[in-house]
């Protein structure tokens, strides 16, 4: 059996997943589960930013901007201008997005985001003019307008620049104010169905079951992703759906390894399991020594004194040996036991994909 040893930086991660999950906490349905039908709508517009200190679209490069401009100009009255009349800096054309929440109403505001969509180098200072926002029908739901907020920034000089974050990207709070809403009656339907988030077969059986349990609904499972709840007696929708979203229970999981290469993070789930296996994990340490050394020629003879660099490369193999884990293993177990080996966070991963290669590990292996 192998002893624990000083948890690594690489596997201290999976102590710490280990200690936080050894009691798994009953969690509430509006948690892990969604409403079907009540859910946000994307909106989207096209827009112009104005009032820029020079650091909008130019003209030449972005023709999109200057007739957005000219049709601009021309509703207010001001027309006939020309290309050599239009030379601002100060203009910027902008997508605008955001998203309509469920059962707002009219009059009520939203967030925006405002994206440039030319050349512009910074949204800094503008300020988003009159932009409808419609959805995916067509239809116009909400109307944007007022002063971007920008949090990056972009300072230039003849010889340099610096960047920080990304000025071309803007929000405006409550830039848009709704102005028509999605008919939806929640109160004239006699069930709901809730959409898990991680579609699951136990999981949606304890949902089911602890709807049951409070005498308010009917629920029964459709699928390992879906759960229909009916209102019994008098009590309506909105009053069955505030009831169930704080019920709370206790989710069930696959068992599964993620693993982020690139970062070299990775997490495991409780329920990971292997077959009893022997691992070796062995390899090359390369040490190079830099040294320097004096070549000084012979008394009476023609050449001067010359450094001469000196690189000694020694290789030394490591070779931890065989460590067995025994079949079954908890995940503190197979904590300690990779870590008894003394590897580290890229050998831990390639030591993850043999075992699952070899068929000895029980949980999905994801590397993203």
């Amino acid at each position: 059996m192998i002893g624990s040893v000083l948890l690594r930086p690489a596997l201290a991660v999976l102590a710490l997943m280990l200690a936080l999950g050894t009691v798994q906490a009953e969690v509430r349905i509006k948690d892990i589960a969604h409403f079907e039908g009540i859910r946000e709508n994307q909106l989207i517009g096209y827009g112009l930013v104005v009032g820029l200190n020079g650091s909008g679209d130019t003209l030449k490069n972005s023709p999109f901007t200057r007739k957005s401009m000219e049709g601009m100009l021309g509703r207010l009255g001001v027309g006939n201008l020309t290309d050599e009349q239009i030379k601002t800096r100060n203009t910027a054309a902008v997508m605008v997005t955001g998203n309509l929440p469920g059962f707002s109403r009219s009059g009520s505001t939203i967030d925006i985001v405002v994206s440039s969509l030319g050349d512009a180098t910074s949204l800094k200072g503008g300020t988003l003019l009159v932009t409808p926002l419609s959805g995916a029908d067509g239809n116009i739901y909400a109307v944007a307008q007022g002063p971007v907020a920008v949090s990056g920034f972009s300072v230039r000089g003849q010889a340099a620049s610096v960047t920080e974050g990304v000025p071309t990207v803007a929000r405006i709070e409550n830039g848009a104010i709704v102005e028509r809403e999605i008919e939806f009656s929640l109160n004239a339907m006699s069930s709901v169905r809730l959409a898990l988030r991680n579609p699951d077969f136990t999981t949606a059986s304890r949902m089911a079951d602890a709807i049951n349990e409070t005498g308010d609904g009917l629920a029964r499972m459709l699928d390992p992703g879906t759960v229909e709840v009916s209102a019994r007696g008098k009590v309506d929708i909105p009053q069955l759906l505030a009831a169930i979203e704080n019920l709370t229970l206790l989710p069930d999981s696959r068992a599964k390894v993620v693993i982020d290469a690139k970062t070299g993070t990775i997490v495991m789930g409780s329920n990971v399991r292997i077959d009893e296996v022997a691992i070796s994990q062995g390899g090359l340490t390369v040490m190079v020594r830099e040294s320097a050394e004096v070549s000084q020629p012979m008394p009476l003879s023609i050449g001067g004194t010359v450094v001469v660099p000196s690189t000694d490369i020694a290789l030394r193999p490591r070779d931890s040996g065989f460590s067995v884990l025994e079949g079954q293993v908890s995940l503190q177990e197979l904590v300690d036991g990779l870590n008894a080996i003394g590897i580290n966070t890229q050998d831990t991963i390639a030591i993850l994909q043999a075992l699952k290669a070899a068929g000895a590990l029980h949980a999905d292996l994801e590397i993203i």
